[in-house]
């Protein structure tokens, strides 16, 4: 008996891309080998992260780095490092009222909902959240104008939730960061290439293990060493709730030995999978397909099915349905109210993507 029967769970195929309500990614071989070693080892904890933090680093070219248990976790032990500043005082006292700078500026339209909220990161690690901008843009003089004597970073969110339109590069908000001597965190969760934001000079990157690298439970933050290390001293205060497991430490080291040699699924060889996936669905009645690339510009290809107006059916429903049954079926439903369902076929192989055609047209007939 497996656990999706000892649980009386539903198998689910995952057209949804690697999202942390489906358990995100299948994690790589190596990174269960390496996950099976630290499960059956012990080791001085604060040794093993520090020295997988510089093991990673010396991978990737960065300064330093430090695994921690998500990307949410990062964001917030980031915050939380850049309001402290090295203080030891901060780590047991973060709230106190000695640390005056604690605005946080943003750009309005990154402020999103990823499955929980930047602003509500950014408050977990005891900053003040400052929008900049409006919601369907940012400049950078409207980024700059935010800037006081409070500030204590500047927060971008490169993300395909986030606003794409009218808004200003990493670049731009970087250099304005570095004029007024601020750093930068990177919100770049879900993105693909680790070293792109290092050779830009961005001083805290922060990356889902369990994302594109396809590793456990886990996240990355890398780059100047002197952030990094102040993120590392939060493992003494707000960074106990947030700890993460010698096993999933170890795991994620794998993953990345993987990831780094591998790399991810190219886009040359997605659309070539994407292709004949298209063509099956342009076989359910009231429907029309397309090929959409990702909306924040990443090598990655999905297909756009439009349910067209004739049919007795909305996207909504047609998503609702595809969930109903086992295996359930998930989607990317954030153009549904558009009449567009998104598949992502990253952990897709050819007999889902057959399931995939046959229910849609149980659905449509």
């Amino acid at each position: 008996m497996d656990y999706y029967q000892k649980l009386a769970l539903k198998h689910v195929i995952n057209a949804s891309g690697k999202m942390t309500i489906l358990g995100v990614s299948k994690t790589s071989q190596k990174a269960i080998q390496a996950q099976l070693f630290g499960d059956q080892h012990f080791f001085e904890m604060a040794d093993l992260v520090k020295k997988s933090g510089q093991y990673i680093a010396h991978m990737l070219g960065a300064e330093d780095a430090t695994i921690v248990n998500s990307a949410s976790a990062g964001i917030a032990l980031s915050v939380a490092a850049m309001v402290g500043r090295g203080s030891s005082y901060h780590v047991y006292h973060p709230f106190s009222e000695r640390f005056k700078k604690r605005n946080i500026i943003i750009p309005k339209g990154q402020n999103v909902d990823y499955g929980a909220p930047e602003e509500e990161m950014i408050a977990l690690g005891g900053g003040k959240v400052i929008e900049a901008g409006y919601a369907n843009m940012c400049t950078a003089a409207q980024l700059e104008m935010m800037i006081d004597e409070e500030t204590a970073a500047i927060f971008y969110v490169k993300s395909h939730h986030a606003v794409q339109k009218s808004m200003l590069s990493i670049e731009k908000a970087l250099e304005i960061a570095h004029q007024h001597e601020l750093p930068l965190i990177l919100d770049a969760a879900a993105e693909e290439d680790l070293k792109k934001y290092l050779d830009l000079g961005v001083d805290i990157i922060l990356f889902s293990g369990a994302k594109a690298i396809e590793g456990p439970a886990s996240g990355l933050a890398f780059g100047k060493a002197k952030y990094i290390k102040w993120i590392r001293m939060q493992n003494a205060g707000i960074g106990r709730a947030m700890k993460i497991g010698k096993e999933n430490i170890l795991g994620l080291v794998g993953a990345l030995e993987s990831y780094l040699v591998e790399g991810p699924e190219s886009g040359i060889h997605m659309r070539k999978r994407l292709a004949k996936f298209i063509r099956d669905l342009e076989t359910v009645p009231y429907l029309s397909v397309k090929e959409q690339q990702d909306q924040a510009g990443r090598e990655i290809y999905r297909a756009a099915v439009t349910v067209k107006p004739e049919a007795s059916k909305n996207a909504v429903e047609v998503i609702n349905e595809l969930k109903e049954n086992d295996p359930a079926i998930y989607t990317r439903e954030y153009r549904a109210n558009e009449g567009i369902i998104e598949f992502d076929i990253r952990a897709v192989d050819e007999t889902e993507m057959d399931q995939i055609v046959l229910r849609l047209k149980e659905i449509m007939q």
